[in-house]
């Protein structure tokens, strides 16, 4: 299948570029405002154009993947939707609720397949989470806890020369913009409930740039599941930083370092009368970024897949209500 990028960051060059050849897929050309990052492209084998329009009206694409910054998702996915390109756009959808409403509008008037790109939904230790779940192995689940932090301070840019992630205007907001929407969906996909009563608290606290480096989340399911998320740019990357707890009534799982585009990591069950600790054995070495881009081209094929923009949507609404609510008092 033929891929086109819109957006050449570290995410598209590192991860997902690598992940799409993997799942058998190619990408044939890439649009990028910035020359080096259509050098880079090129320098694997890419046709590099300065625009979106530019490319989609040359290119015969098969499906885009879009990773440019968040104020830039509203309008490429309006331009695949119109020209009828199957897209799956990098969480969040857009930078800001209109810019979600405006982005399932365009989606519904078109026949391609949009994704939203939740790609801790295809970690394989997060599958082997969700089965385990399901399969009663920690009881009646209570609660979830996630860590989700990484270090990004002002300067940082993986190689891009570009640090939009901490820019009010491209990001539309900070690290819980950017990370807690992935633990949000993760645990729709563990628990098969979404999170309501949602509370954010942010902080700005150790980089001096004007979006937030950190918060906490809490909220609920409409079964009573607890959540509680720490998600924050200011966090050392070599402190223990990601971490996912699913507890129960008879036991826990904790899977620790699968959170993030790595793949590998650990996954272990704690039984609640011993304290006995048993490894959930899971394919360590499968990139999520890979499995999610073989999910899509399923999908694109007429195949079944769990890509769902309404989905996608009524969580970026109850996420927005609540983060609004918290810039406030920030």
């Amino acid at each position: 299948m033929r891929w086109g990028i819109a957006g050449y960051g570290w995410v598209a060059r590192d991860y997902m570029a690598p992940g799409i050849e993997a799942a058998g897929g190619e990408v044939v050309s890439v649009a990028d405002p910035s020359e080096a990052a259509r050098a880079a492209a090129e320098g694997h084998g890419a046709k590099g154009f300065a625009s979106l329009e530019e490319m989609l009206a040359e290119e015969r694409l098969e499906a885009l993947y879009v990773a440019s910054p968040n104020d830039r998702h509203e309008a490429a996915v309006r331009l695949a939707a119109a020209a009828g390109v199957p897209v799956l756009c990098e969480k969040p959808m857009a930078a800001t609720l209109k810019g979600a409403e405006a982005i399932a509008s365009a989606v519904a008037a078109s026949p391609a397949l949009y994704g939203t790109a939740f790609d801790q939904r295809y970690h394989p230790g997060h599958a082997a989470l969700a089965e385990a779940v399901a399969a009663g192995a920690v009881g009646k689940v209570a609660a979830v806890r996630i860590v989700y932090c990484c270090w990004v301070d002002p300067t940082w840019s993986r190689g891009t020369g570009e640090n939009w992630r901490a820019d009010p205007k491209a990001a539309g907001g900070g690290a819980v913009l950017d990370l807690a929407p992935h633990g949000l969906d993760l645990v729709q996909r563990v628990l098969g409930e979404e999170v309501t009563d949602l509370h954010i608290s942010l902080q700005n606290r150790v980089h001096p740039y004007a979006v937030e480096d950190g918060g906490v989340l809490s909220g609920r399911t409409p079964s009573g599941i607890l959540l509680s998320m720490h998600t924050a740019y200011n966090t050392p990357e070599a402190l223990p930083r990601r971490r996912l707890e699913v507890v129960g009534s008879e036991a826990m799982l904790v899977a620790t370092d699968t959170m993030g585009q790595d793949p590998g990591g650990r996954l272990v069950r704690i039984d609640g009368l011993t304290g006995e600790r048993a490894e959930v054995d899971f394919d360590r070495a499968a990139s999520p970024f890979a499995r999610q881009a073989r999910a899509f081209m399923a999908g694109v094929r007429g195949g079944t897949h769990d890509f769902d923009v309404h989905r996608d949507l009524a969580l970026m609404r109850r996420f927005f209500t609540a983060y609004e609510e918290a810039r406030r008092w920030l």
